[in-house]
């Protein structure tokens, strides 16, 4: 679909469908008003009819408004007024797609994107509005043979700003928006393939596709590069595999002085989690395809940070292999070498994205990065802590914690920052190795992050448990593409402050020199 930013009155709009806002209180946005006094007072009088209350998320469709080169009018249930913020914001949007879908409108203007939200200027509401739309159109159906219906989506559709001089700014949101939209899109789309398909060496395929399609360096390395990098552990899980794993490294350089220490983003990447001789129960080990969707996500966010050529350096690490319960794979009770050095006893093999994970911690040190954060479906435990609302935050730094929270906040990906205290690491204690790879079932999540901490003494460092928040099941079932809303608000901040830009959540992004005569609030 081809995205468009205008400014223009919507009673003058010659197009398919225009879509506006109404309130609970049957107030009439902006852009509905301004139609109704067109048509005499037509919306007016269709909503004192009870049609339409204006509750969040419901849509009404008018035919032939009196006096308007529209087709149709597409109302939107806004809520309560003085309840509406971002939230609503991105319900009403995503209500206003799934009803245009529902029409044979080939082409809208939105005029959802002039609502007012306090602290929230232009550049984030087409941004907004542009990541719900591409989510809301997203479909993966390319293994049906039956029953597939044809996608129905408006060939173009325009998002409008309230002035001329706003045309600017919503073009950088669309840019934005798409960049995210996209990076979305393809973490899905790598989640929601089976794993017969989706194999480390497909993964590896797909990431140096993306990579070299975006001009960014890669280096995939096999088997026996890895066993010379001595990543003993990773290799471990992927020994009771017939899939040989693979380590993706993808480069990005986009800072001024290549030189800058890089932001690194590792990703856990099985493909398959069978749980291997600790092996899981059978119902549902068909989700075990989206333990990957670490992976997808820090893919996802790569593919959008070089889309947006944002200005900073950039390292995405995946290490990829299958969980399988063959004659070599790991046993409980089997001890292995990490690349730090440290030893591991295993003592259940379904806890297997730890031991991948921190051998790709380790590996990151060599670049001198300035953060690391690693994303993981790492745990049922963060589940049952958090739900499938919030992903689960761990840091050796309250200051890295607080920003990724607060992008996570401005773009609706929200995490919750979690403990990650000395008396937790007791648990992981082995009479026989350096750790084991368990601490019991009391605070499962917390342990699994101390257990990685253990190899980030070097850096800066957040893991992001995203086991109750990458996937959904059910009716609904399939990849969210979480968090890369998130990651690439806290590389889009970071990027900011790198040039020299005030970071202010919710408002306009300035320059320094321009908050020179700002009071300090």
């Amino acid at each position: 679909m081809e995205f468009n930013i205008k400014s223009g009155s919507p009673e003058k709009q010659r197009v398919a469908c225009v879509i506006v806002g109404v309130y609970e209180s049957r107030k009439l946005s902006f852009a509905a008003d301004l139609l109704d006094r067109t048509a005499n007072g037509f919306i007016s009088d269709v909503l004192r009819r009870g049609d339409m209350e204006g509750k969040l998320g419901t849509t009404l469709l008018l035919h032939s408004l009196p006096h308007s080169l529209c087709d149709r009018v597409l109302l939107v249930g806004l809520g309560k007024e003085r309840e509406f913020r971002a939230k609503e914001y991105r319900e009403a949007i995503r209500a206003s797609i799934k009803a245009l879908t529902l029409t044979s409108a080939n082409e809208a203007v939105s005029y959802l994107t002039e609502l007012n939200i306090k602290k929230h200027d232009v550049e984030w509401m087409i941004e907004q509005a542009t990541v719900v739309t591409l989510d809301t159109l997203y479909r993966f159906d390319q293994f049906k043979t039956q029953g597939k219906e044809p996608a129905k989506e408006p060939r173009k559709l325009t998002l409008a700003v309230p002035r001329r001089s706003d045309l600017a700014d919503g073009e950088k949101g669309l840019v934005r928006g798409l960049a995210i939209g996209h990076g979305m899109s393809f973490a899905k789309d790598l989640g929601n393939l089976p794993g017969n398909v989706c194999t480390p060496r497909y993964l590896a395929d797909q990431a140096k596709s993306m990579a070299e399609s975006l001009g960014a360096e890669v280096n995939i390395f096999d088997e026996a590069a890895i066993a010379e990098l001595k990543m003993e552990s990773f290799l471990s899980v992927a020994k009771g595999s017939d899939e040989p794993p693979r380590f993706i490294e993808l480069k990005y350089f986009g800072a001024k002085d290549k030189n800058e220490k890089p932001i690194v983003l590792v990703g856990k990447g099985i493909t398959f989690d069978s749980g291997g001789i600790s092996l899981k129960p059978g119902e549902g080990m068909d989700e075990m395809k989206y333990d990957m969707c670490g992976a997808a996500t820090v893919l996802g966010s790569f593919r959008a940070a070089v889309e947006m050529k944002l200005p900073l350096n950039l390292i995405a690490l995946v290490p990829a292999c299958e969980n399988m319960p063959n004659g070599r794979a790991n046993k409980p009770g089997d001890i292995v070498t990490t690349l730090s050095g440290q030893t591991i006893e295993i003592l259940n093999t379904d806890a297997e994205g730890r031991l991948v994970l921190c051998d790709a911690l380790t590996y990151a040190e060599r670049f001198n990065p300035t953060t690391v954060i690693d994303v993981a479906t790492l745990t049922g435990a963060c589940i049952i802590a958090l739900g499938h609302i919030a992903t689960g935050l761990y840091a050796n730094q309250d200051s890295l914690a607080r920003e990724l929270s607060a992008a996570g906040e401005e773009v609706g990906d929200r995490a919750w920052h979690m403990p990650l205290w000395d008396e937790y690491q007791e648990q992981l204690k082995s009479p026989f190795a350096d750790m084991q790879n368990i601490g019991g079932r009391p605070g499962g999540s917390i342990t699994a992050a101390c257990f990685l901490s253990r190899f980030t003494k070097a850096y800066d460092w957040a893991h992001l448990d995203i086991a109750g928040t990458a996937w959904k099941s059910g009716k609904d079932k399939g990849a969210t593409g979480r968090p890369v809303p998130m990651l690439v608000q806290f590389l889009q901040d970071r990027a900011d402050i790198a040039l020299g830009n005030v970071v202010r959540r919710g408002r306009p992004r300035r320059e320094v020199s321009e908050l020179a005569d700002d009071d300090a609030d």
